[in-house]
This record gives structure tokens, C-alpha cells and sequence, in this order.
């Protein structure tokens, strides 16, 4: 019986949207396990990410005012608790892939 190690895989994204995007393809295509991603912003204060995304955007989405000021302090951080380290390749490429900051594996 082999023993694995497992690995925390962290990334920063400049919108909300990038990492809500990066957290679904991690559940629907990695199969990596939702309690096992989080997402928490980059400082202290509440934050929608470094820059405006999705309905932050100045188009916006329809019901969604697009003069309304989004809390835009700093970036969003996703990390990823994985039991072995099997998957730790397909992570951080698909991190990147979608738009991921300083990856890093812990």
C-alpha cells in the first residue's frame, strides 16, 4: 500500500468571475470536491476582485446597475486542499489556464 502526500494549491484572480469560473471547472471537470476549494478576498475588506468583471462590468447584466460601485479592493484567492498529490499538474495548469495569479503548491 503506497502512502501519498497531499498538496494546497493557491491562486490569485482579478475578478470574481475568474475565480468562480476556475472554482466550477475545478468541481466539473477535475472532479475535485467543492469543500475542498475556497475562496476568501486578497486583504482585509470585503472584495469583488482587483478589476471589474461579469455583472461589475460597465455593460453589466440586465437587473444590474451599471453605475453601482462594486467593492473593488484587491484580488480574490482560491485555494485547493488535495488529499495526494495526483492531481497537483492538472490544478495549477488549469489555474493558469483560466486566469490564476502566483500559483503556487504548498
Amino acid at each position: 500500500m503506497s502512502e501519498t502526500s497531499g498538496a494546497t494549491i493557491a491562486a490569485t484572480f482579478n475578478t470574481r468571475r475568474q475565480a468562480d469560473l476556475a472554482l466550477e471547472h475545478l468541481v466539473q471537470e477535475l472532479g475535485i470536491e467543492r469543500a475542498d476549494i475556497f475562496l476568501a478576498p486578497e486583504g482585509d475588506d470585503n472584495s469583488a476582485g482587483a478589476a471589474p468583471g461579469g455583472a461589475d462590468a460597465e455593460s453589466g447584466h440586465p437587473g444590474v446597475d451599471p453605475a453601482s460601485d462594486p467593492a473593488i479592493a484587491g484580488g480574490i484567492n482560491l485555494s485547493v486542499d488535495l488529499a495526494d498529490d495526483k492531481k497537483v499538474g492538472d490544478v495549477r495548469a488549469a489555474l493558469k489556464e483560466l486566469g490564476g495569479e502566483d500559483v503556487a503548491v504548498e
